[in-house]
């Protein structure tokens, strides 16, 4: 957790060092005395400060403050004894590199507050120094105010362009996992789907081939057909992973409920005009989890799917007369029905599922596609 009283080190750099140069400058105005006590005074200070400057980087907690406080002390003195006020921009450089807000603030009014002050009652005083150097006050002051706020803003910029950079390779792993992930729960109900009916085909197959030999023969041919449009849609999923029509999929559908001998009943149009590629794509991998679970699992005898389009939003039923999901409020569960939901997620959309000892009933809603009315479409 970051702490009130960091500091920015690593933005800092060689700067606190450069600044360091211009601590020749005051014994100019040291020297310019003719009293050897202050000129003693003087140098004390200005070995003091320089002190307290290099701590003030090197240390943290409480102690910074410390440090900070005896820096504008003696910036105070020196402006009021020399007229030397350009310790206040070592400051205003110093503060700037404060972390947090609260932090920075303080010093910054305190020391702002500190150098108008002393400024205005060297002035007062008539400080000959200070009279003389007027527009290099004046320019002081304006940095004192300007450079604590810029260096501030500029370390907090880098600070947050170093977040995003961290948060855009995040984000780039975040999508390569999701698509993996993807990947994965269309391969599993493209092959979950294509598996079934193969394997029930061979059954039937199996206990055709004494009965009815022609007939047998036609299984084993539809699933040689089944293995290479599963072959084909894997390939093609794995290289493009092209969108599915609803309408494709309710042929698919029909084919799997005739091999597991299980009625199945339309209702609607699987046509869907208002309904984008990629909703429709994720309705398609829906439904034909949903089928697949039924033939598995359900024991059914009948399915109905119903399409329900409406003005705003697409409504899917699934319904058959299978055993039943144990319990009347299913939960999801299972990598299928937790594939769904995902899916259904990323569109917007939701899943309902209702169970009883007659049957469930899968309830699939997805958004529609804005149009806009032909008459505003052409204004």
């Amino acid at each position: 957790m970051q702490k009130w009283y960091q500091i920015l080190y690593k933005n800092t750099g060689l700067s606190p060092y450069v600044w360091v140069v211009f601590f020749i400058l005051p014994f100019y105005f040291i020297f310019r005395s003719s009293s050897t006590h202050e000129v003693v005074i003087g140098i004390i200070m200005i070995l003091g400060f320089f002190v307290c400057y290099v701590f003030s980087f090197l240390t943290k907690g409480w102690q910074i403050y410390v440090w900070t406080g005896l820096q504008i002390l003696i910036s105070i003195v020196m402006t009021l004894l020399f007229g030397y006020v350009y310790f206040s921009l070592f400051l205003a450089f110093f503060i700037g590199n404060i972390q947090n807000k609260i932090g920075f603030f303080t010093l910054y009014t305190v020391h702002l507050i500190s150098t108008v002050v002393t400024i205005n009652l060297g002035f007062i005083l008539k400080n000959s120094n200070m009279i003389t150097q007027l527009p290099f006050v004046l320019v002081s002051m304006i940095a004192v105010i300007l450079l604590p706020v810029t260096t501030y803003n500029r370390n907090k910029r880098e600070k947050l362009e170093g977040q995003l950079e961290d948060a855009n390779k995040r984000i780039s792993e975040l999508v390569k996992l999701e698509e993996r992930q993807r990947i994965a729960r269309d391969l599993h109900d493209t092959l979950g789907q294509k598996l079934s009916l193969i394997g029930l085909k061979s059954d039937l197959a199996n206990k055709l081939i004494a009965k009815d030999p022609v007939q047998a023969q036609n299984e084993i041919s539809e699933i040689q057909q089944t293995a290479r449009i599963a072959l084909k849609e894997v390939r093609e999923m794995v290289t493009q992973m092209r969108g599915t029509r609803l309408e494709d999929e309710i042929y698919r559908i029909k084919q799997i409920f005739k091999a597991a001998q299980i009625e199945f009943i339309l209702e609607g149009d699987p046509n869907l005009t208002n309904t984008s590629l990629m909703t429709e794509n994720v309705l398609s991998m829906c439904l034909k989890e949903a089928v697949t679970n039924i033939v598995k699992h359900s024991s059914a005898t009948c399915c109905s799917i119903s399409i329900i389009p409406g003005r705003t939003d697409l409504v899917v039923n699934v319904q058959d007369n299978g055993i039943g999901m144990g319990d009347g409020s299913v939960t999801v569960r299972g990598n299928g029905l937790r594939g769904m939901k995902e899916r259904l997620e990323f569109v917007n959309g939701s899943m309902e599922i209702l169970s009883s000892v007659s049957g469930t009933t899968v309830c699939i809603r997805v958004p529609n596609v804005f149009k806009q009315p032909e008459k505003e479409a052409s204004v």
